[in-house]
């Protein structure tokens, strides 16, 4: 039996509850997956997977189901503590090959920093995967050159979800979910 998704859709959400678990469940429900039972997954974007909309991907959705999903997740109870949780999607040129997606979960980082460095990653897990050499170290604007000039990267892109610490000590939790359909 093969468990390949043939579609995929992004995620985020966040919560805030005196307990931390309660404030990640308010982050799953308002990333509308609370009803799911959530396994995580590594981060492979499968040949020729789909990413669809929320908003089409949510209805697919059961109470109970066992839901694959890539998640990046943080809390806080410091006040004013900025989080951010970011999954990154890099996806190859040719269909039949896979792609990447990676989780950041960061202190300090705000949704552009914390977007850029997710997608900067899942872009060098593909690039070293096909061959691409490039700078590690290297600004993103000069790796995504080398990336769009090899010609087999076509596209990055990623979710991102940031909070401030709430300002009474209760806890903070943001998350971001790439959910696999099948």
């Amino acid at each position: 039996m093969h468990f390949v998704p043939s579609r995929i859709f992004l995620t985020k959400g966040v919560g805030t509850h005196k307990l931390e678990l309660r404030s990640f469940e308010m982050a799953l429900r308002d990333a509308g997956i609370e009803k799911c039972n959530l396994v995580r997954v590594s981060s492979i974007l499968p040949p020729r997977c789909k990413i669809i909309s929320r908003k089409q991907g949510e209805p697919m959705l059961q109470p109970g189901q066992i839901t694959f999903a890539v998640l990046a997740q943080i809390s806080t109870n410091e006040p004013h503590r900025l989080i951010a949780a970011s999954i990154g999607v890099a996806q190859p040129a040719e269909e039949d090959a896979y792609g990447y997606l990676s989780e950041l979960h960061a202190n300090g980082m705000n949704d552009k920093a914390a977007g850029d460095f997710s997608e900067d990653m899942a872009a060098a897990m593909l690039a070293s995967t096909l061959g691409i050499e490039f700078n590690e170290d290297a600004s993103w604007d000069e790796k995504e050159q080398v990336f769009s000039l090899s010609g087999k990267i076509v596209r990055t892109s990623n979710i991102t979800q940031s909070a401030v610490g709430h300002s009474q000590g209760l806890y903070t939790t943001v998350i971001t979910a790439a959910i696999y359909l099948f």
